[in-house]
């Protein structure tokens, strides 16, 4: 063999080679793979189950069964509610009363009345009047029941920031008296008048008024030669 042959084997080697790379990577193109699962397309349907079978999941993973399990429970839910309930049952005690909007109507005018007491007890000795007004309304139209006090005395003690006897002698006044007359006479003097009233026909309605507090008498003296 010529020497020139000897120094044309190197390149004849490379060419070689090349082509056993080409031929390679045309056969991995035209190959499907075996390892690469297909992705189903955005928003489509679950696929399903395989060979090997593997749970379903929705399209959020939720079991199949979970929508049948809520529906299911859902309409034995609502069959129950349909169901009147056994007397003395939890479900029996928190059903909507009859006279429920009555209630939440009662309910609206005290908290409007307290509202309306609070702005006006601001001046009192010329809103005193008013207050009793809205006073006697709220115990002619019983409103205290609705935040269950047995009586509009326990109601005014925990209620009404006037005071018990102000407050009781507030409501007589808005019953014995016109508004313009007593509000010539002025707080005191009203209050004077229907002490008065009171003593002299001994009505009842005295026995809710106490008298005034008696001024505590003075410490005894200290015997002598202490």
């Amino acid at each position: 063999m010529k020497p020139s042959n000897f120094k044309a084997l190197p390149r004849i080697e490379n060419e070689m080679v090349k082509m056993k790379k080409a031929a390679a990577n045309r056969t991995a193109q035209t190959k499907p793979s075996t390892t690469a699962k297909p992705t189903a397309p955005k928003g489509s349907a679950p696929a399903k189950d395989d060979a090997a079978g593997k749970r379903k999941l929705g399209l959020r993973g939720a079991a199949p069964w979970a929508a049948r399990h809520a529906a299911k429970h859902a309409a034995e839910a609502r069959a129950r509610a349909a169901e009147p309930p056994l007397p003395g049952s939890a479900r029996a005690t928190i059903r909507t009363p009859v006279d429920a909007e009555d209630i939440k109507e009662r309910i609206r005018d005290l908290h409007a009345a307290l509202s309306q007491i609070k702005a006006l007890r601001k001046n009192l000795n010329k809103t005193f009047f008013d207050i009793g007004i809205i006073l006697k309304d709220i115990e002619g139209r019983r409103l205290y029941e609705v935040k269950r006090f047995p009586s509009f005395e326990a109601f005014v003690e925990r209620e009404i920031d006037l005071g018990k006897t102000t407050t009781l002698r507030l409501v007589r006044v808005a019953g014995l008296f016109q508004k313009q007359a007593a509000l010539e006479l002025g707080m005191d003097r009203v209050f004077a008048a229907v002490t008065a009233v009171d003593s002299a026909s001994g009505e009842s309605e005295t026995a809710r008024i106490p008298p005034a507090p008696v001024s505590t008498t003075a410490l005894p003296l200290r015997p002598p030669g202490r």
